[in-house]
């Protein structure tokens, strides 16, 4: 365990120096995060009170409710290309093949150089939520317990689908392009930018065969209230 641990600390060291040794594309990123929260939020501006019939499951509000799809579904972003993207980065720095001789396992090689990004999209997210509370978002009612555990839960299980992602790159040395498919999919109709309630009927049955969308429905009643 004591192993595993080192192991992992030298692995989010690792990623830390490596994305701190581009320190204009991190504070870019950033910029470009707060930018999208400003579009949102004059979005909901503008859209006033039409679509509340839509939202009064989720506090009537919607830059609230985009917010908290946005902040979350990084985390699930993350579990799907994190795993993938950190193995084809090691292929381009031609670090993976000194990596796999190593006595660590290739799964081990495959969590641990993705906790970084997970470390990464846990800021990001109370970023969007500090932010968002300067723009008036309340968090009196949120359930933090609650959006905790199917937050948790959600990753384990888009995580799995990364990692097979990952194996498919370290095969055949080329990219998923089923992840990607998946990706699109889940961030348009899975309800991270509007209700799926808003989606002709046909649309949403494949709202409802993605995981994303139990997992934004599960934090509904958490969700913020403006």
């Amino acid at each position: 365990m004591i192993i595993i641990f080192r192991k992992a600390l030298s692995f989010i060291k690792r990623s830390y120096l490596l994305q701190m040794s581009y320190k204009f594309e991190f504070f870019l990123r950033l910029f470009f995060m707060f930018f999208n929260i400003l579009t949102y939020y004059f979005v909901a501006k503008l859209i006033g009170t039409a679509g509340q019939a839509y939202l009064a499951p989720y506090g009537g509000d919607y830059f609230s409710f985009v917010l908290i799809g946005i902040a979350f579904s990084g985390y699930l972003m993350v579990s799907l290309r994190g795993f993938s993207e950190s193995v084809r980065d090691e292929q381009m720095m031609g670090t993976l093949e000194a990596m796999l001789v190593t006595p660590t396992d290739a799964s081990a090689i495959i969590t641990l150089s993705t906790l970084w990004n997970f470390i990464f999209a846990s800021f990001r997210v109370l970023l969007y939520l500090a932010i968002g509370v300067l723009l008036g978002v309340s968090l009196a009612g949120a359930n933090v317990l609650g959006a905790l555990i199917i937050l948790a839960l959600t990753i384990v299980c888009f995580s799995s689908i990364g990692i097979l992602s990952a194996s498919f790159i370290m095969i055949f040395k080329k990219g998923d392009p089923i992840n990607m498919l998946f990706m699109s999919t889940s961030e348009l109709f899975g309800g991270v930018y509007f209700p799926v309630a808003v989606l002709p009927t046909w649309l949403q049955t494949v709202s409802h065969l993605l995981p994303i969308t139990y997992s934004l429905n599960g934090m509904g009643g958490d969700r913020l209230s403006g």
